[in-house]
């Protein structure tokens, strides 16, 4: 950071990246009209273990305020998730996507669409689970349109300061917010932890243990999103006039994680069905079939654990087989005169690959569940509750605290490499 805020060009980046992180911050504390904000807080208490608490904790504790900023950046990422998803199934759209820049302005503009479309959605559905708990003041048709239009304008505004921030700041914008947003719960967290204490639900040595797991979980993220298997590439000679070129060797790097995130955000949207469904309706807690069924699969069961861990599973290799074609892999060494020493060109190489990139996903699946699965450990064991959906908060926080050091060193490398160096 001290090499960085020597750097002109990256003190302006930071600078600006803050300020926009400040608006953020602000925006996520105007409440939106025509809601009882008084007793908001205390309904919202009974949504926090299903899908409002996952959406509570992308927001940065927004959505559970009611805020301008409520909806976060959650319909951006499902935006760019269906964009992806749709640029593979459908050919005319991969083949935009991949008609150069101005293909790839094409698809972020229809990702804006869609992005706003589901924010008016979420809005709608957030007001009508607000009006159901009879905190919407003066209910109307008005009232309703005011309402909607603030969640989605608030949508709006904040997809074009990530914009800003990928642009003229630092890091990745939507990242970035994300980050903020989870870090910002860090001192209600911390409150938390103090009345836990206080109120001897949670004990000192537990509090310690908490602390040391958490850094621990920490270290290991790292170690898993920087490892790496480098499957070895040998280019052959070849003679052009008087010159000979290739011979060298080199590697393709296949990343343990390289789904990142998103098994997990997939998973714990699918999982926290049951439990949401369960809160908008209350009787079936009193059924002598549902009422076990939803208590089975609340967040601090066994059943609720080993589900989301094979949902975990099961999306890491449904992602990685939509965003990595090992055919396509091949070819391309193919084309570039390489090959796998010990393994011919084409179907060999592909076959291969395919073996070498199954074992990684399974290793990156299984450490992204256990990641997932240790703070649902820690909520039974200590009695903690939803504990803000640990394994997802800590994958983001580092994640992104990663990706925006390495970029920040790539700066300092090309424009002051020896102060960087020292």
């Amino acid at each position: 950071m001290k090499n960085a805020w020597r750097t002109e060009e990256l003190r302006k980046k930071l600078i600006f990246t803050f300020f926009i992180l400040l608006v953020f911050r602000i925006g996520s504390v105007i409440p939106v009209p025509f809601i009882n904000i008084e007793r908001l807080g205390d309904v919202f208490r009974s949504y926090s273990e299903g899908l409002f608490g996952f959406i509570d904790i992308m927001s940065g504790g927004a959505f559970s305020k009611a805020t301008l900023f409520a909806m976060s950046i959650t319909p951006y990422i499902n935006s760019s998730i269906i964009m992806n998803l749709l640029c593979i199934g459908i050919p005319a759209l991969e083949k935009i996507s991949k008609d150069g820049e101005e293909g790839r302005k094409k698809i972020a503009s229809w990702t804006r669409y869609v992005t706003v479309g589901l924010a008016l959605i979420q809005g709608l559905a957030y007001y009508l689970t607000l009006n159901s708990q009879a905190l919407i003041i003066n209910p109307g048709w008005w009232t309703m349109v005011v309402v909607i239009m603030s969640f989605t304008a608030g949508s709006a505004l904040i997809m074009w300061l990530g914009e800003q921030i990928t642009e003229n700041g630092i890091g990745n914008g939507i990242s970035i917010i994300l980050f903020a947003g989870i870090i910002s719960r860090g001192p209600a967290m911390v409150l938390a932890g103090v009345e836990n204490i206080t109120s001897g639900t949670l004990s000192i040595p537990g509090l310690l243990a908490i602390v040391l797991l958490a850094l621990l979980i920490v270290a290991f993220v790292v170690f898993i999103s920087n490892a790496e298997r480098r499957l070895p590439v040998q280019y052959a000679k070849r003679v052009v006039g008087r010159k000979m070129y290739g011979g060298q060797s080199s590697y393709i790097p296949l990343k343990v994680n390289m789904t990142g995130v998103l098994p997990i955000i997939f998973a714990s949207s699918i999982v926290s069905i049951p439990i949401t469904i369960a809160t908008f309706v209350p009787s079936l807690m009193d059924s002598a079939f549902w009422g076990p069924f939803f208590r089975a699969l609340g967040y601090t069961s066994p059943i609720y654990a080993i589900l989301y861990f094979l949902l975990i599973i099961g999306f890491s290799y449904f992602y990685a087989s939509m965003q990595f074609n090992p055919i396509e892999m091949a070819n391309n060494v193919k084309k570039n005169g390489g090959f796998i020493p010990g393994l011919r060109p084409g179907k060999p190489t592909s076959d291969f690959i395919t073996k070498i990139m199954n074992k990684i996903v399974l290793i990156g699946a299984l450490s992204l569940g256990l990641i997932a699965a240790i703070p649902i450990i820690m909520s039974g064991a200590f009695h903690l509750g939803n504990i803000a959906l640990g394994g997802t908060s800590i994958l983001i926080v580092v994640g992104v605290a990663l990706e925006t050091v390495k970029q920040m060193e790539a700066t300092m490398l090309m424009r002051h490499y020896k102060g960087f160096l020292e």
